[in-house]
């Protein structure tokens, strides 16, 4: 990263830099051109020698194969090995960028990213207006893979850090692990690890039509057993060789970069891959055995908690501004009375959301039995003043509200995340998740605190018509 760089702001390339070469499972030759981009553009391919020239984001709703490589694909926009490229540009701390290729695969060069993070580094990074948001993962998320015997764990942590274990029951490799402790030090420790390879899958790869741009130059053969001097022979027609050796386990590699230069790209696949959760995160990965399909999907696992957990929209509450219905207008609406009646006031409300606002006193009944000595607000109730704010919201979709009571029926997806107590302010929001039928609203609740996300449920309501009184509110 360059001198004086702030993580808290985006960046984006200072100048634009083109590297040319062949596609690792293609055998394409493909000019690559990455360019400077506005704030807020993300990572995108663009496949400048098609029709239209179709851009693809770099992001995990659009892969579309990990069989070898991730792959990318939005309709006619398909560009592959995209890993080594993304975790260079993630740890060079480039935000936003346009990654025009004029072939099918990004090029695999040396199989490693150092020939990406030179190539950043001479374009330069240039810092933006627009601040960096960063996601704090403040839960354990874990994914186990029994196919491929594999396990995802992201552990809370105040910065990004990636550890990686492998086992692949191999003489010539034992047991590795490799460790990130910071995105700084990826160029030192990580970025110079190529990809790597068994010699009795060779066979098989090129059987799939793959690695037709694989060589010693870019890749790692791991040899468990000395080949026959007929597969010698084959291996260099193949590789256009004219001798080919083994030595202390691998095929013409006479000398590691690192002892455990295996296990440092796998750490290199997984920073690239989850680059592809879209968002930047903090937390600290560790992976046991990983591939790209396990990376692919712990993305996936990651991107879902943020998109549900910390993007909500906070609710703006001004106790300054006039509410919509003050709690003499909500007695007129709801049949619930003191000590149960759990919204002071509504300060929005919308066709299909409302926002309530509950002042929690030390006062309140409940807390003179609920952990007298540590008092909190029960979570029940917490659902309860959910359910009355969402009655409100229902019976706005009726003509005669007055006639109507609304009856809850179901609760599901229930977490309480915060603890909410006496002197607590909590904001009620109910949403729509479908069009009212037959009576039922499905609802999404969310309690906040401030800007903390405190609890979250979907809760099911039945409108049903108990008077016939001919009133008005």
């Amino acid at each position: 990263m360059i001198a004086n760089f702030n993580p808290q702001q985006q960046h984006t390339l200072q100048n634009s830099f083109s590297l040319q070469g062949k596609g690792l499972h293609t055998g394409v030759t493909t000019t690559l051109t990455a360019l400077p981009a506005n704030a807020n553009f993300g990572i995108q391919f663009q496949r400048i020698d098609l029709a239209d020239q179709p851009t693809v984001k770099a992001d995990c709703d659009f892969v579309s194969d990990t069989s070898r490589s991730t792959v990318l694909e939005n309709k006619t926009a398909k560009i592959s090995t995209v890993e080594h490229l993304l975790a260079a540009l993630v740890a060079s701390g480039v935000d936003n960028c346009l990654i025009q290729v004029d072939n099918i695969e990004i090029p695999i060069l040396d199989g490693s990213a150092m020939p990406f993070i030179e190539a950043i580094e001479q374009a330069g990074i240039q810092e933006q207006a627009e601040q960096k948001k960063w996601y704090r993962i403040p839960d354990y998320l874990e994914l186990n893979d029994a196919e491929k015997n594999a396990e995802m764990l992201l552990i809370p942590n105040d910065v990004y850090q990636i550890q990686t274990h492998i086992d692949f029951n191999s003489v010539v490799l034992g047991t590795q692990s490799a460790s990130l402790s910071s995105l700084q030090h990826f160029k030192k420790d990580i970025a110079s690890a190529r990809t790597f390879c068994f010699l009795h899958e060779l066979e098989i790869l090129l059987q799939h039509n793959l690695i037709k741009g694989g060589d010693f130059d870019n890749a790692i053969v791991v040899v468990e057993k000395t080949p026959s001097q007929d597969s010698i022979e084959k291996l260099s027609k193949l590789f256009n060789k004219p001798s080919i050796k083994v030595e202390q386990g691998y095929l013409n590699n006479l000398e590691l970069r690192y002892s455990n230069e295996p296990a440092r790209h796998k750490l290199l696949d997984v920073l690239g891959d989850l680059a592809l959760i879209g968002y930047p995160i903090q937390g600290k990965i560790i992976a046991t055995r990983p591939g790209h399909k396990t990376n692919i999907a712990f993305a996936k696992k990651i991107k879902a908690y943020i998109k549900q957990n910390l993007l909500q929209e906070v609710p703006h509450y001004n106790p300054d501004e006039k509410p919509i219905y003050s709690t003499t207008d909500i007695l007129k609406r709801l049949p619930h009375r003191f000590p149960f009646l759990l919204v002071d006031k509504i300060i929005d409300l919308k066709e299909k959301s409302i926002v309530g606002i509950k002042n929690s006193t030390f006062d309140e009944p409940f807390y003179v039995g609920h952990f007298p000595d540590n008092p909190i607000f029960p979570g029940v109730l917490q659902i309860e003043a959910l359910a009355q704010t969402g009655g409100i919201l229902a019976l706005n979709t009726v003509p005669d509200p007055y006639n109507y009571d609304t009856y809850f029926v179901k609760i599901d997806q229930c977490k309480f995340k915060q603890k909410i107590g006496p002197g607590d302010t909590l904001i009620l929001k109910m949403e729509f998740l479908e069009p009212i039928r037959r009576g039922l609203c499905i609802m999404k609740g969310t309690i906040f605190v401030g800007k903390k996300l405190c609890t979250e449920a979907v809760l099911v309501a039945q409108i049903i018509k108990t008077r016939n009184d001919e009133k008005s509110l």
